[in-house]
């Protein structure tokens, strides 16, 4: 088994599991990823990314493969409805990445309708095979990313991640809706509990975990390896360290936007503490992209938004886009703004 995936966990009993940030088209770039780090990440995984693309050496996807020598360990994801390019791109990754992971969850039309993502799970048969191919093509490991099935018949999330333990995929992630649901309903973590005892590698449950509470009970329910989280962390990258403080893996005044602000943070209100917290982590982004990719503006203005949703005078942000004449100027303005009611 390898290092960076363990071996499959007994019972939750309350001990620190690991926190995944979810891949996300338009919001895991590098310094996203990285800062998820330091705000309590245990793994990142990049933007799922179309193995065709990547087979062909097209730079834009090619970009979002980029990793910095602190992502340890470096997981890119990639999706396609084609074995032959999945394979081929997974071989041009293998050689920089510590795993690779396999995209069968995205319910997006413009991937389902090339049958890849979620959509391969109507072809459990080409799906298998698909991955079997890849673990033969790599020498190292491989994961897997599903739902609970499409939606159109039983769910078959068992049945796949149990051939998919055969032909040696080494972890498993579950997100607890069909294809169907696309995001809608309750996330199924009993399901999830069936499929984490229908194997004996780990399985990562995915859907609805947005805190403490709900980490929490669904560690309790599907007592599941690790718990992944994608759109409660959208903008909110202090969530993975307040998740951890909640369950009672480390102290608040460990995290570090405490520590920035440790002489007034116990006197700030909700407030107070929101407006430090994502200044705190807005100030990082910027200055970890400044270290690795280099200031995006594209990128930028998207997480712009997303950290300050919610936050009292969150419109002005929009307007600060279009009149600030460079992006670094557009980066100082996000952060006068979040400098708030600290």
């Amino acid at each position: 088994m390898s290092e960076f995936i363990g071996d499959k966990p007994g019972p939750w009993d309350g001990e620190p599991r690991p926190l995944f940030l979810a891949p996300m088209s338009g919001v895991t770039d590098l310094p996203y990823r990285l800062l998820a780090k330091q705000c309590g990440a245990d793994v990142t995984i990049t933007e799922f990314t179309n193995s065709t693309a990547l087979s062909r050496e097209a730079a834009v996807s090619w970009r979002k493969m980029e990793s910095h020598e602190t992502e340890i360990p470096f997981i890119p994801q990639i999706f396609g409805g084609d074995a032959k390019d999945m394979a081929t791109a997974a071989e041009m990754l293998a050689p920089s990445a510590d795993l690779i992971d396999l995209n069968f969850g995205c319910p997006a039309p413009k991937v389902t309708k090339i049958c890849a993502g979620a959509a391969l799970m109507g072809e459990p048969d080409n799906l298998v095979s698909m991955v079997e191919g890849i673990v033969d093509a790599v020498d190292i490991p491989v994961t897997a990313k599903m739902r609970l099935g499409t939606g159109a018949k039983q769910h078959n999330a068992i049945e796949i991640c149990q051939r998919l333990e055969e032909v040696g995929t080494q972890r498993l992630c579950v997100h607890g809706r069909t294809l169907k649901q696309r995001y809608s309903g309750e996330a199924d973590w009993n399901y999830i509990k069936k499929v984490v005892d229908s194997v004996d590698v780990p399985v990562i449950a995915n859907g609805d975990v947005v805190d403490s509470k709900s980490a929490a009970e669904c560690l309790e329910t599907t007592n599941a390896g690790g718990l992944m989280v994608g759109r409660g962390a959208i903008g909110r990258p202090s969530m993975f360290g307040e998740m951890k403080v909640g369950l009672g893996w480390m102290k608040e005044e460990d995290l570090p936007w405490v520590i920035a602000n440790q002489e007034n943070w116990f006197e700030l209100d909700e407030i107070g503490k929101a407006f430090a917290t994502r200044k705190w982590c807005w100030d990082k982004y910027i200055e970890l992209s400044k270290q690795t990719t280099g200031i995006q503006g594209k990128w930028m203005q998207r997480h712009a938004v997303a950290f300050s949703k919610g936050l009292p005078g969150a419109k002005k942000v929009r307007g600060l886009m279009h009149v600030q004449p460079t992006p670094e100027d557009f980066a100082q303005s996000i952060s006068d703004f979040l400098i708030g009611s600290i």
